[in-house]
């Protein structure tokens, strides 16, 4: 990820172009400078690709090794200034995400590992709170746009710690480190927002859930997630509780 980090600090912010596409979801520049960056340097031959920022090719589901790619997740976040959007890679295999990378330019964090080498950092991950002064209670990482929104205001309870961020590949990866205890989404997600992380969680004793209480598997031939549910390892047994994991989640979601 560091030679992902040092190209983004060679790039001329002057020159970043925006449009928009897929229903009015944003895109910049710097997402297919990236894209195109990491492209060059991942996949091998036999290795399958997807990415939110190329046509997807479905040879990649006769690939038992695929890269699972944002360049940018949360470009809502990069074009507005907030620091919480990321560059996420996932690396799948046999529909299980193995190996992956977080890189939150802004912050200089940077998450990665493996099943085989565990989760390692580097940068100021040590920072717990992000603003949040409710010490000692579970913390639940939500979407900032949906916080935003009041969709989180059924979570309002004084015993836990209901908090927004922007990327849901940032908020994983904090979860994975032991930064905050849970995150999850009732909204529809693509494979490469969330593979990176996901396989960061696995790597740090976690699970990553789908509303069936299944684990997710990615690689699929429509790369769309319904929902996910993500713990730490050390996870409160409130929070999946909480976010309905063993309950009818078409309640929650009625009031999410």
């Amino acid at each position: 990820m560091q030679d992902v980090a040092d190209f983004i600090k060679r790039t001329d912010p002057r020159a970043l172009s925006v449009s928009f596409s897929r229903g009015e979801d944003p895109t910049t520049s710097l997402d297919r400078d990236i894209n195109r960056f990491i492209f060059e340097r991942l996949p091998r031959t036999g290795e399958g690709w997807l990415s939110e920022d190329d046509e997807d090719d479905l040879n990649r589901l006769c690939a038992s090794r695929v890269w699972v790619v944002d360049p940018i997740d949360g470009t809502r976040e990069f074009i507005e200034g907030c620091p919480e959007w990321c560059v996420s890679i996932g690396l799948v295999k046999d529909n299980e995400a193995i190996a992956g990378g977080v890189l939150n330019p802004s912050t200089g964090e940077m998450f990665w590992g493996s099943r085989e080498t565990g989760l390692r950092t580097s940068g100021p991950v040590n920072i717990r709170d992000h603003g949040d002064d409710r010490t000692g209670l579970p913390r639940l990482l939500v979407s900032r746009r949906e916080h935003q929104q009041g969709k989180w205001q059924a979570f309002d309870r004084p015993d836990v710690a209901v908090m927004p961020l922007g990327s849901i590949a940032y908020r994983l990866a904090r979860v994975a480190a032991g930064l905050a205890d849970a995150t999850c989404t009732f909204e529809t997600r693509h494979e490469w927002d969330v593979a990176g992380g996901v396989a960061l969680l696995m790597s740090a004793g976690g699970r990553a859930l789908g509303p069936d209480g299944a684990p997710i598997r990615f690689n699929q031939e429509t790369p769309r997630l319904l929902s996910l549910f993500a713990f730490s390892g050390s996870c409160s047994p409130l929070l999946p509780e909480l976010c309905g994991l063993y309950e009818d989640t078409s309640t929650m979601r009625s009031t999410v």
